[in-house]
């Protein structure tokens, strides 16, 4: 269980009140409202849309994902949300853009850091070497052992 503060609140409400589904509810440039938590930096809403099953991976009319808008922001908890979600940190925008790539032009360089981090995890964890089995794939639930992980 987590607090909601009043800004969350009020942005949980706003959206529905304005009739805005998870994935939907795009403006006029496909901004999404995981989109525009992430921009705003408001970790707990997007923390909420992502658990009531916001895309985490959705592009707008630019390409850019929340993670990008996020980075953009230098909201290093949504940054965080997003990546427990399984936001792909490769996906690029319409100018080849990765949201590393705009925590650095936007001169966020705790995002940009530890977005680089997390590429070079994720790179080293999913790469195979000749003759290893995989010990960790993102896409799978499997704990390395291949007994199923827990449930939270």
């Amino acid at each position: 269980m987590f607090l909601l503060d009043t800004d969350t609140l009020f942005c949980s409400s706003s959206l529905l009140e304005a009739g805005s589904a998870v994935n939907g509810g795009e403006d006029a440039s496909g901004q999404s409202p995981a989109h525009v938590a992430a921009c705003g930096g408001e970790a707990f809403c997007l923390l909420w849309l992502l658990q009531t099953g916001a895309d985490p991976n959705q592009q707008d009319a630019f390409g850019e994902t929340p993670v990008h808008k996020a980075a953009r922001a230098g909201s290093l908890e949504c940054i965080s949300a997003l990546v427990a979600n399984y936001a792909q940190l490769e996906i690029r925008n319409s100018e080849g853009l990765t949201a590393e790539d705009v925590a650095w032009s936007a001169g966020r360089e705790r995002c940009g850091r530890v977005l680089r981090m997390l590429r070079n995890n994720v790179q080293t964890l999913t790469s195979t070497a000749p003759g290893r089995k995989r010990a960790w794939d993102h896409t799978s639930l499997d704990a390395v052992d291949g007994k199923k992980a827990k449930d939270w």
